[in-house]
């Protein structure tokens, strides 16, 4: 890794899915990969956040972390972000990610951990278009967050009905992404609350970039609207959300990561989904600056 301009992307390198993106740090971190994809424990996740804590410290650009199983990650980069100054995280994904998990931090359950960090004001996840957020998993969902303002989901397309019989009014959908940014971005125009903005890219339709998760419905413009909005109170970032397929061996994981119906990407088309991600992340990276 040698040292750059403070905007230089880094890569957290776990899965070796994070291609060409220009000029770039890359941490090689394969060997955290078994610990550490899909859940970990809370005391791995401090572990590694320690171990990598003196270059996240140094100035860096967006930190680009490969699959989507890995976007528990996002926590302990918005804990140091929080440390510095209050900020709101903003997430592009495509599930909610406050579902509850008794065993550790799991790419689906970070969110409501990071809300409660002190120094978060509050968490919005934009363009949640999966059957978490809707009523037959209303269970599985972390509703104290909800409840106490700390997290707001803007969803697309969902029946979000429940909550409003629950007395929550933290969710909201709408007919399309388009809906959904002018409702949001206004709400945003005037906040001057600092950023930490974290792109999960499953909230992209397959028409944009392929991933191994069930997929949204933004395009790219959607994503950079958001991005243009908010660029001036970003103070960091993360991008997840690239294709890469492990072989846990871990019984355990194994068996989650089944629960969870994950498609099952030919060689192929691993190489040629990981081309198109490449292609967003420049322009992502762009955007954010």
């Amino acid at each position: 890794m040698s040292g750059h301009a403070s905007n230089v992307p880094l890569i957290l390198d776990l899965d070796d899915s994070v291609g060409d993106i220009g000029l770039s740090d890359r941490l090689p971190l394969q060997h955290w990969q078994e610990r550490l994809r899909f859940s970990c424990s809370r005391r791995d996740l401090r572990r590694f956040a320690d171990a990598v804590a003196p270059l996240l410290m140094a100035t860096h650009g967006t930190v680009l972390m490969g699959s989507g199983d890995f976007h528990h990650l996002s926590l302990p980069l918005v804990e140091l972000a929080a440390r510095r100054r209050p900020l709101r995280v903003v997430v592009l994904d495509n599930h909610p990610d406050n579902m509850r998990f008794p065993f550790g931090v799991h790419c689906g359950s970070w969110v409501g951990r990071a809300a409660a960090l002190p120094g978060v004001v509050d968490v919005h996840v934009l363009g949640i278009s999966s059957a978490d957020a809707g009523s037959k998993h209303v269970w599985e969902n972390q509703l104290g967050a909800l409840r106490n303002g700390r997290v707001h989901y803007w969803c697309v397309g969902v029946d979000t009905s429940w909550a409003g019989t629950r007395g929550i009014t933290t969710l909201r959908s709408f007919d399309s992404p388009q809906q959904l940014l002018a409702e949001f971005i206004p709400a945003m125009a005037n906040d001057p609350t600092p950023v930490y903005f974290s792109i999960d890219k499953d909230v992209f339709a397959p028409e944009v970039v392929h991933t191994n998760w069930d997929q949204g419905r933004f395009l790219l413009d959607d994503a950079l609207a958001v991005i243009a909005a908010l660029k001036s109170n970003i103070v960091a970032s993360d991008i997840t959300g690239e294709v890469s397929m492990y072989r846990y061996r871990s019984l355990f994981k194994r068996l989650l990561s089944r629960l969870d119906q994950q498609p099952d990407p030919s060689p192929d088309e691993i190489d040629a989904w990981q081309r198109e991600q490449a292609e967003v992340n420049r322009q992502l990276i762009a955007a954010l600056g």
